[in-house]
Order: C-alpha cells, then structure tokens, then sequence
C-alpha cells in the first residue's frame, strides 16, 4: 500500500510582505499552485545610453561600451490560478474575495494611510510624501528570495458561487525586481538583493566552463583571428 506520507510536499511559491524596518513578516502569501512558467527579463543599465548598443555614427561613448552603470533591470510575469474548489476542506463564505483583496493590497494604501493624507492636506501641508508601501519580497525556492514591487495585477474570475463570490480565478502578475539602484543604502531591501546576486555569483561558478574546441576554434589565440 502506497504510504502518502512519505511523499515530499513541494515548496510553494509566494509573496512576503516584510516590515523593513525590523525584517518582522507582517503577512505570507502562498500561492494556491506553482505556476507552470515563468517570463524573465533582463535589460542591461548600459553606461553610454540607449545609443550605445547601436554602434556607428550616434553609438555613444565608446569607452562606455563594456561599462555598466549599474545591476540589470530585471522584471518576472507569470500566471497563478486560485481556486476554491480545490480547498473544499476549507469554509470560504466569502470564495476567493479574501485571497484577492490580499493580491489587490499590495497596490493600494490603506484606509488609514489616505485619511492621513487628507488630514495633513486639510491642516495646509504644501507638500505630502507619497505612500511608501511596506517592503515585499517574491519566493521561489530558497536560491530566489528577491525583492519586488507589483507592476501589473490582471483578474480574471471564471466560476461564481451562488452569492456570485468568485470561486476561480486566473492573476497575470508582473513583478519588478528592485535593485540597489532602486532602493536607498542600508534599506534591508537592498541588502537582499545583493544576497540575490551573490547567489547567481555562485551558481555561475558552480556552471561547468565550455572549451574553445567545440567553438571549431581549437586553441588558437583569439587575439589573431580576423587575421587570414
């Protein structure tokens, strides 16, 4: 007979919400399922502008062209499900109202935050800082802990209960990875984005090393190619 569990349960992905002040997690997001793909991208912070990579007339500096102003720009977008149907264990009154209003906060400020913006506003201040949100971190496995800001929420809710509380729903998230170039020196988002990359430092140095014999370049000095 199949012993159930002995069957490793798989690591989720999520979303943590951190005070970054004190590093508390204030709330802890698990993603119903892992999604099935990921989109990265990575856009080089290039030292000598948008012209740089051009080349030519216009190309830029090019003593800048090997130089980098800073980490790359680095966004994710995927696609999670949310579906009550598959939790019938649990009550949900209210389907899956809580786990999007949980998604749709980390866009919005609280009630509280915008009445004290109006209240200083009432009182004549000239000028109001804006919102700052708390710091939210994107998990996938212990080798990606990244900080991120939400740039793109898209709700698409397929199955109602007889309430019309959605039931199931499909969230097109997009995600910016900030970086040091967007955080300010000490912000304990910054130091676990330097954690980040020094995680890919030694992924990469663990990547087994290609020879230039399978480029057809035997040993040859790349120094005297393009030479005849």
């Amino acid at each position: 007979m199949t012993r159930y569990a002995d069957i490793p349960k798989p690591i989720r992905s999520g979303i943590v919400v951190v005070n970054p002040d004190t590093g508390t997690p204030q709330r802890i997001i698990i993603l119903q399922f892992n999604p099935d793909t990921l989109e990265r991208s990575l856009a080089p912070q290039s030292a000598g502008g948008q012209n740089a990579e051009g080349g030519g007339a216009g190309g830029g500096d090019r003593n800048e062209a090997l130089r980098l102003k800073g980490p790359a720009e680095e966004t994710w977008k995927f696609t999670a499900e949310i579906d009550a149907t598959d939790q019938l264990e649990i009550a949900a009154p209210d389907g899956i109202h809580p786990q999007l209003a949980t998604l749709e906060m980390l866009v919005q400020p609280t009630t509280a935050q915008l009445r004290e913006a109006a209240r200083q506003t009432k009182n004549g201040t000239i000028e109001i800082t804006p919102i700052e949100m708390p710091l939210t971190l994107f998990t996938w496995g212990s080798k990606r802990v990244l900080p991120v800001r939400l740039t793109e929420l898209s709700i698409n809710e397929s199955a109602f209960d007889v309430d019309l509380n959605p039931i199931r729903a499909s969230l097109g998230i997009g995600l910016k990875v900030l970086s040091v170039s967007d955080l300010p020196a000490g912000h304990r988002g910054a130091d676990l984005y330097m954690a980040h990359l020094a995680q890919k430092e030694r992924l990469a140095a663990a990547a087994r090393g290609g020879s230039l014999g399978a480029l057809g370049l035997g040993g040859r000095d790349l120094t005297t190619l393009g030479r005849g």
